[in-house]
């Protein structure tokens, strides 16, 4: 039997012509489509960049530069004293205090916040009647001003005339003389309970919002296996929730390094420095005694205080949670 075989076809000049023209039309369509992705995305980006430069970035450098002169807040900055004003701010027990509390702050915060904010956050991810009240409750007071909130706290607390002063007054329970933020030896624990009812909504709202994303099929495997509602949360439903609350120690780290607005408000920093922040400091030496040199060095140490834990966190800490994201 032959075996026949079909000759090649001549090749049509034409065709190729055609096809290598189909073939440059789509590249040049990927290259103006990649070059209107990049101007998208340079127009959208661009205006978040701008005010990162003008409110973030350009402060940075101008309290850096503001801390190697002793300058009073007027006129040109020609007074250069290098690195003096770090070692006066590094020398003074009023800044090592309070860099102190702010520390206090951030540990009392993991400690006390984290339990009580978990505990909350379980028992109102329960159906149970009025849920959705108390977690309005719980939230409101994180959406509040923290100028009102401190304005309302500090009338409160006030010696003698506030409203929750009396009230322990006619149960019974001894109030200082001086009142809970007058005192020394009582006022940062003062401040600590006003920012845990202030900022204990945030930590609920993350955990429970956690919590709500853990599949139900894992909760009744598990009680039909015998578990307890206990044992289901422990076991099944908070370490799944972990990197939520990671999230969380995250947040409250930062917020604890840079507190001021409630400080400021309830006690100024005082009494005696008893509450003095970084936040504080820096503001007190700033504004009020005009030290902005002393003022920028301040901020740049608390700045690098910030960033040194951020990244140590990031690393040690958060760096678990991208891996397994990816």
């Amino acid at each position: 039997m032959t075996r026949v075989t079909a000759a090649p076809a001549a090749t049509d000049p034409g065709a190729a012509v055609t096809r290598g023209a189909d073939a440059r039309r789509v590249t040049g369509r990927r290259r103006g489509g990649k070059r209107r992705q990049r101007l998208e995305i340079l127009l959208f980006v661009t205006p978040a960049l701008v005010l990162m430069a003008t409110f973030v970035i350009y402060p940075v450098f101008s309290a850096a530069r503001m801390s190697f002169y002793r300058w009073k807040g007027f006129g040109p900055m020609v007074d250069f004293v290098g690195l003096e004003n770090y070692l006066r701010v590094l020398a003074d027990d009023v800044f090592t205090d309070a860099v102190m509390h702010n520390f206090v702050i951030v540990f009392a915060s993991i400690l006390v916040q984290l339990p009580l904010g978990l505990a909350l956050a379980l028992l109102l991810n329960r159906r149970i009647r009025g849920r959705g009240l108390l977690r309005t409750i719980i939230f409101v007071p994180y959406v509040l001003a923290e100028v009102i909130a401190g304005v309302v706290w500090f009338q409160l607390l006030q010696p003698r005339t506030g409203v929750l002063e009396r009230m322990l007054s006619s149960v019974g329970i001894p109030v200082p003389e001086q009142g809970f933020l007058g005192t020394p030896d009582l006022a940062l624990a003062t401040v600590f309970v006003v920012l845990t009812w202030k900022y204990l909504g945030l930590a609920v709202l993350l955990f429970l919002a956690g919590l709500q994303g853990v599949p139900d099929e894992l909760h009744e495997a598990a009680q039909l296996d015998g578990a307890s509602w206990w044992q289901v949360q422990r076991r099944i439903a908070i370490p799944l929730i972990a990197p939520t609350i990671r999230t969380w120690i995250f947040l409250s780290m930062i917020g604890s390094l840079q507190l001021f607005d409630m400080v400021w408000i309830l006690t100024g920093g005082g009494p005696a420095n008893a509450t003095t922040t970084m936040a504080t400091y820096l503001i007190s030496m700033g504004t009020q005694r005009s030290n902005y040199g002393i003022a920028g060095a301040a901020s740049v140490v608390l700045f690098l205080i910030g960033f040194a834990m951020a990244v140590a966190y990031q690393f040690l800490v958060l760096r678990r949670d991208t891996r397994a994201d990816a």
